[in-house]
């Protein structure tokens, strides 16, 4: 695929379970890679970890199957790609990203990435999708969680066909440099490295300072004089805005 937004197969759905289950079920059919579906409304919604993402309407829902030829460790780089291609269709200073798959606005979260992938025979990845859920016009209350809109208008038929555009464009910086650059335009809408951060998964929780993202995507957390990698987990870390981090 090259770096135009025309290459883009997009569908919009008013209604659907869900984008991603579609990628999903059309790439298991042998659907070629640049297939994007984006939805009025989702019925069965959903983001990391299997958690619900509630739907309203008139936000962004947007998911696109791709098929590149990556080793599967690297599929979570991916995730990374799409949350600076997000920020930067965006274009406002007060977008942060969160390490693995947030999108936030003044430290409050106002979207993220779902990623989902089937390795193929030889190990690699057979199959990509990547869904964007963004909270434009309203957002959802969540019980001990701080979600955020941009609750103005915002067009989301524009701002899914940037999103792509913005992918497609930084696919083309990194088939011809590799995953540097998009490690270091990630790094540049995030936390400062050497911010202090918790990580947790399950009951176990650590508390150190970032010390920045591993060559596949993984967070990096100095700990006691040392550096540990960590490949999946939830972060919390101090609410920040870009306004905030170039400080």
């Amino acid at each position: 695929m090259t770096g135009h937004a025309a290459s883009w197969r997009l569908e919009f759905l008013e209604s659907v379970g869900s984008t991603s289950d579609i990628c999903r079920e059309r790439a298991a059919l042998g659907e070629p890679e640049g297939l994007a579906i984006r939805a009025g409304w989702q019925t069965a919604g959903r983001g990391s970890r299997g958690r619900e993402w509630l739907s309203e309407h008139g936000n962004l829902f947007l998911s696109l199957l791709l098929r590149p030829s990556d080793p599967a460790a690297e599929a979570g780089l991916w995730a990374l790609l799409a949350g600076v291609a997000v920020a930067r269709a965006l274009g406002r200073a007060d977008i942060a990203l969160k390490w693995p798959n947030d999108i936030l606005r003044n430290g409050k979260k106002l979207g993220g990435i779902l990623l989902e992938s089937q390795v193929g025979a030889k190990g690699g990845l057979d199959w990509l999708v990547i869904g964007v859920g963004l909270n434009l016009s309203t957002a959802p209350r969540i019980e001990g969680r701080e979600i955020d809109a941009l609750a103005e208008t915002t067009d989301p038929d524009l701002l899914g066909r940037a999103i792509l555009a913005e992918i497609s464009a930084l696919r083309d910086l990194r088939a011809g440099q590799g995953w540097a650059p998009i490690r270091a335009a990630w790094l540049s809408h995030a936390l400062p490295v050497g911010g202090v951060m918790t990580w947790r998964q399950h009951d176990r929780v650590i508390e150190g300072r970032f010390a920045g993202l591993g060559a596949d995507g993984s967070l990096l957390l100095e700990t006691d004089g040392r550096v540990q990698a960590f490949a999946t987990g939830e972060i919390w870390s101090p609410a920040q805005t870009r306004e905030q981090i170039a400080c």
